[in-house]
């Protein structure tokens, strides 16, 4: 498995748990919960943010791996 599919591979579960972390944030009544929640959500986002960063510049590095 090269790099670029493993980030690849990486950013679709880590968007994945994104979508399940909304979902607990909306049905959760607790604010101390949904807090939590949301902090973890900006952390999973800025993570996926350096993935997409460092994708993009392993496919200007290494032009075999864009678009795959």
């Amino acid at each position: 498995m090269t790099v670029a599919s493993q980030i690849k591979k990486t950013l679709a579960t880590l968007k994945g748990n994104q979508g399940t972390l909304r979902l607990y944030a909306l049905q959760t009544r607790d604010e101390e919960s949904k807090l939590v929640y949301n902090e973890t959500l900006k952390a999973t986002e800025q993570i996926i943010n350096d993935l997409e960063e460092r994708m993009k510049v392993l496919e200007y590095q290494e032009p075999q791996y864009k678009g795959n």
